[in-house]
Order: C-alpha cells, then structure tokens, then sequence
C-alpha cells in the first residue's frame, strides 16, 4: 500500500523527463543510489557464483586432455574452448547460458524486494510487453544477418567450412532457442533498463546514460576472445556503437523491445550459422569460419544498423528526438 502511494504521489508531481520509458524507472518504487549498486552487485554475484560451480567440470576435463594447472591459470580462455578441454560443445553452451540465468534472478530479487518496482518496467513503460515489436525487430536483424552471411560465403567461400551434423546442429538449436534469450535479455534489462533507468534518475537527462552505458556494455565485452586477438582498437568501437544503437532505440521507442529482439537475432541467428576459433561461442553451427574481417564486420554493421534504423523509423513514425535527451 505503501509503495502505490508513492507512486500515485510522483505520478501527480511534475515527471522529470518526455520519454515515457525513463518515467517508468521514476514513478516506480524506489530508487536510492545504494540499491542500485546492490542491484548490480547481485547481479555480478549470481554470475560467478554460477560460473564456480561450472569451473569444476571443465577444470576436471581439462585435466584429462592434459592440461596443466599452471596453463589454466596463465591462460583461463582454454577452459572455455570444448576442443582443447574435450568437452561437449552443447554442454558447455548451455553452461554458460546458465550464467545469465543466476545474474537475472539476483537483479530480480534486488528490483522486487529493495527497488520494489515492477520488473515490467525495467522492459517497458506500456501497460503490457509489446511482443510483436520484438518479434518484427528480431526478423528484421535476421533477414540482414542471413543476407549478409550468403553474400559472404559466396565472396569468399574458401574460408567457410560446412560441418553440417543433424543430431548436434538440432540440440543447438533447442538450447538456443531455450536459452540464448535468456543470455540476450539479461544484458539488455541491465544495461538498456536497470541502468539506463537508474542513471537518469541522478543526471536528470537520458543523453548521459546513453553514452556511459553504451561504453560499459563495450568494456564488459572486452574480455571476448575476439577482442584480445582484434584489439580493444577495433572491438570497443564496435561493442560500444551496438550499445549505443540498441539504447537509442530504446528512447526513441520508449521500450526495449526492439532492443530485444534484435539482440536476440544477432547472437541466435549467427550462432546457428557461423563458428569461428575466435568468437566467445564455439558451437556446432553451419559453418565454421577460418578467417575473420573485423573491421569489415564493423563496417557491414554500420549499414546493417542504418538501415534497422530506417526501417524503424518510418514504421513506427519516429518524430520527437528529444526522447534521446530528456
């Protein structure tokens, strides 16, 4: 009772911001400084705590295959990589998805009995979740990564590999569809809303967390072993840009459930499709892919991410950019 009287209280306040979304981080429960480092804190521990548990088995097999503990301390990244462990490829996916399980229900348990908001509203500010948003965005960025993994096979089809098997190509299917959104909602309800919702309570403006919480999805992103093969001169660009274009439209749609759906796209769909010895995710994909373009990645992203945009824009009548300030 408490709690709904408050709100009522905020709601007949002035609202600080246009943007509907922000609003909902506002009007809803509380938001002291302190809880959202515990909210944060809950989160990192609930990853670990499950990524421990995790480490006996691939510590065990590493042992099998020979590795010393010496190489695992100096070189942890070989514990996550199924063909030099001889570890399970599916296994160990769906391991690592369990990670993101932990860190949501720890954020969950911090919003529902500190914060005491809604967790709703940490995705949207309408009364119900807009699926079919997340739906069309998700098929959107589908189509493109489909397209754009044709026209690369075709160009330069020496670097692909089919290793096409139908039992192991069907369990990563389940476990993707299962649980890869899990992994994908999770790094989008924290960074997208539980953050971004939290620091525009403190700076007043939605511009400044945009910006600190695209860099801090990039940062996070750094300990990819892409990132240390490319660079973080190449990589934190492109993590930090993918940021900022799933928080933009998030403000602009006063929701995440774009966001959603195409991160969810990005890492379903290229996961079933593609391998390649240095991506985070090894998995009985497609094909397998031996040489990498990062920065043409990059660049083939960029039209990717313009031409969502567009498409966006024109469907949902986007007008007042002022949502992406205040």
């Amino acid at each position: 009772m408490e709690i709904n009287e408050q709100s009522e209280e905020k709601q007949e306040a002035t609202l600080p911001f246009n943007n509907l979304f922000l609003n909902a981080g506002f009007v809803n429960g509380y938001n002291k400084r302190w809880m959202y480092v515990c909210g944060i804190l809950a989160s990192i521990f609930g990853y670990f705590i499950c990524q421990i548990f995790l480490l006996v088995p691939l510590i065990a097999s590493g042992f099998k295959m020979g590795i010393s503990f010496h190489e695992m301390q100096t070189n942890p990244e070989i514990l996550f990589d199924p063909d030099k462990i001889g570890f399970n490829k599916n296994v160990l996916l769906a391991m690592l998805f369990s990670m993101f399980v932990f860190a949501l229900f720890g954020l969950y348990i911090i919003v529902k009995k500190i914060h005491q908001k809604p967790f709703k509203s940490l995705i949207t500010a309408y009364d119900n979740i807009r699926y079919k948003r997340f739906f069309f965005a998700f098929m959107v960025w589908a189509i493109f990564i489909i397209i754009i993994t044709i026209v690369q096979y075709f160009l330069n089809k020496e670097s692909f590999t089919l290793q096409f098997k139908p039992f192991d190509f069907f369990i990563l299917l389940v476990i993707c569809v299962v649980l890869l959104p899990i992994q994908t909602s999770t790094e989008e309800i924290i960074f997208r809303g539980y953050l971004m919702q939290g620091m525009s309570q403190f700076f007043k403006n939605g511009i400044t967390p945009l910006i600190i919480t695209s860099l801090l999805f990039g940062y996070v992103h750094m300990n990819n072993p892409e990132a240390k093969t490319y660079g973080w001169e190449v990589m934190l660009p492109y993590y930090s840009l993918f940021g900022f274009f799933l928080g933009a439209i998030t403000l602009l749609d006063e929701g995440l459930e774009l966001a959603l759906g195409i991160h969810c796209a990005n890492n379903l769909i290229t996961g079933l499709l593609v391998t390649s010895p240095n991506g985070v995710l090894k998995t009985d994909s497609i094909f397998a892919v031996s040489a990498e373009n990062p920065a043409g990645e990059l660049f083939t992203w960029l039209i990717i991410a313009s031409l969502t945009f567009i498409i966006f824009w024109r469907k949902y009548r986007w007008k007042n950019f002022t949502l992406l300030i205040k």
